[in-house]
């Protein structure tokens, strides 16, 4: 398993003992995903949860803590709401009301704000709690504030307001905003970011994507990102592996602001990111009959097929073809339209890399609920890891450190461990 995913590690120079952890806690995740002794194949183990990609905790999932989410629409997945419904209130900026009928109608609206949310704080419940977010415990607040179409600027102001107003009622500690502004402005005068600065001060901590403009000409971090108190989160392509030396940078948004402020602070993994698919679409239907095909024996796949027509128009003209080659089509088609089971799907965007940020955070006001969103910004900057021979202003202060940052939020905020094997092992 070491060498699988550490091609370049030498067994003479050892291990240490975090490494050792969440490498054997990596084999008994992927163990789930392997043939059991009766013959009966498991689906394929593809992409790494987040929490082990990271090493995050697991005795930490962000319990007692609330994360209120703006995006374009949500949805209430089973691993928000199954065995227990998180989800503590709904509200569309757009119609000023908290539909719940609304909230339950899957469209495409609704998927983005699903990923995200499901991605910080799923707890996995369809997948047996292998693709479950590292805030599997965490409480949630959905606040839509735009659509597939268009997310305006003043509509994300509006949601941060609605949160300002409504933080105590729900005990809101964290804002994940995975969607940003229209324009560049100064916070100083910029409505959306005095929004959000005036939520920091009240104490909340404000999480915001850089956006996915890294690889233009142009690639300004935009409001509400842009904000000097808001954490600002690119990303970083971690090749699906547990290899620190096959990291390598994403093309997020970066630079410096009209106020002469360095975005973003620190970097994610925004890339191979398991989510949730949105039932009752399409989609959802291919992924279902693509995964169903895959588990079936040879002699079962041409009475699936006929069975689901209709679905994907490529397998009915190719229902005829031998069981080899109708399951070359469908691994590529799995393959091409990244789903991993009928199920999940893996997404790319900083909008994914934030909420991992918002799920981290999470975890430290479980452990410290005296911390300020001042005290976690430092936590968060002092614990980062550089990324060797990227620039600095693409990564910030580097790679978010899951587990320093709960170490030094259980070490009293601005303190670091000074040793950090001792911190980490009781982790």
């Amino acid at each position: 398993m070491l060498h699988l995913n550490l091609p370049h590690w030498d067994e003479r120079e050892g291990v240490c003992r975090d490494c050792l952890e969440r490498f054997t806690h990596a084999r008994s995740r992927v163990g789930l995903y392997l043939p059991t002794p009766g013959g009966v194949t498991l689906p394929k183990f593809k992409i790494l949860p987040t929490p082990l990609r990271l090493g995050a905790s697991p005795r930490y999932t962000g319990r007692g803590v609330t994360i209120a989410f703006l995006d374009s629409g949500f949805y209430p997945h089973p691993d928000i709401t199954q065995p227990v419904n998180r989800i503590l209130h709904y509200h569309s900026v757009l119609t000023r009301r908290a539909d719940l009928a609304e909230l339950a109608t899957p469209d495409d609206s609704s998927w983005h704000g699903l990923m995200t949310s499901v991605v910080a704080a799923g707890n996995g419940f369809q997948s047996r709690g292998l693709y479950r977010g590292i805030a599997s415990s965490a409480k949630l607040v959905l606040v839509k504030v735009g659509t597939t179409r268009r997310i305006y600027h003043d509509d994300i102001r509006r949601g941060l307001d609605w949160v300002y107003r409504h933080r105590h009622r729900f005990g809101i500690r964290i804002v994940n905003i995975s969607c940003g502004g229209d324009y560049e402005a100064s916070y100083l005068t910029d409505p959306l970011s005095q929004a959000a600065e005036r939520l920091v001060k009240a104490g909340v901590v404000v999480v915001a994507a850089s956006g996915n403009a890294g690889h233009q000409r142009e690639h300004p971090v935009l409001p509400p990102a842009s904000a000097p108190s808001v954490i600002a989160v690119g990303g970083f392509d971690d090749k699906n592996t547990l290899d620190p030396n096959e990291h390598d940078v994403y093309h997020s948004s970066y630079g410096v602001t009209v106020d002469g402020l360095q975005k973003p602070e620190i970097i994610a993994p925004s890339i191979w990111i398991a989510a949730p698919i949105l039932p009752g679409t399409p989609t959802a239907q291919q992924a279902a009959l693509y995964e169903q095909l895959s588990r079936a024996p040879d002699g079962e796949l041409r009475a699936i097929l006929a069975q689901h027509t209709g679905i994907d128009a490529e397998l009915d003209a190719a229902a005829h073809l031998e069981p080899y080659q109708l399951r070359l089509l469908v691994e590529g088609k799995m393959r091409n339209e990244k789903v991993i089971s009928g199920h999940y799907k893996h997404v790319d965007g900083t909008s994914f890399a934030a909420p991992i940020v918002s799920s981290i955070v999470a975890q430290m006001l479980e452990v410290n609920p005296r911390l300020t969103p001042q005290q976690v910004k430092r936590i968060l900057i002092r614990t980062a890891r550089r990324l060797p021979n990227i620039e600095a202003d693409r990564q910030g202060w580097g790679v978010v450190n899951a587990r320093l940052a709960v170490a030094a939020a259980l070490n009293g905020g601005d303190i670091l461990p000074s040793g950090h094997d001792f911190h980490l092992n009781g982790l």
